[in-house]
């Protein structure tokens, strides 16, 4: 007698079944038909590729720096702080914010003096993307100069020329 085709049923669990991990959206979708990652749209060495967020960080550093080079020791303790919109500014009138660009508080026993830099005014109050560095600078040197208790033209001398 002819063995007769028998019929096996085997009852799996259908999620055990696929013992691969699941891959992230972002893997399944740059690595459609094997292209593999894609490169960055811009070489980090172009200008382009920075935020404008790190354009500004940039921006006050370079004028740290050169407050720096020009008064040493004496203004090396100051922290020059960068924050998006002025603290409590749903509390404030127009009149205080004309002109709100920057702050500083003096030295403390427990902290150092600090100047903070708002950016969003700063960026409002700019005409122009050439502009924006010599804004950036003038708001330092003026907060630098209320610290210190002089004149902005004696923290800096080319404090001001750009608005001429």
């Amino acid at each position: 007698m002819q063995d007769a085709p028998t019929l096996s049923v085997n009852l799996t669990d259908p999620a055990a079944a696929d013992e691969r991990p699941a891959r992230s959206f972002y893997e399944r979708r740059r690595n459609r038909r094997g292209r593999g990652m894609r490169g960055d749209l811009l070489p980090q060495y172009l200008p382009g590729a920075r935020s404008r967020s790190e354009q500004f960080d940039d921006w006050v550093m370079e004028s740290a720096q050169r407050l720096e080079r020009l008064w040493g020791e004496r203004i090396q303790d100051v922290q020059i702080v960068v924050q998006e919109i002025p603290d409590g500014l749903e509390d404030m009138t127009p009149e205080m914010l004309r002109g709100l660009l920057g702050s500083c508080s003096p030295a403390s026993p427990h902290r150092p003096a600090v100047i903070t830099i708002y950016r969003h005014p700063v960026l409002m109050a700019a005409r122009s993307v050439l502009s924006v560095s010599e804004l950036v600078h003038d708001v330092v040197v003026e907060q630098t100069a209320e610290l210190m208790g002089l004149a902005p033209e004696a923290v800096d001398p080319a404090y001001g020329r750009s608005q001429a």
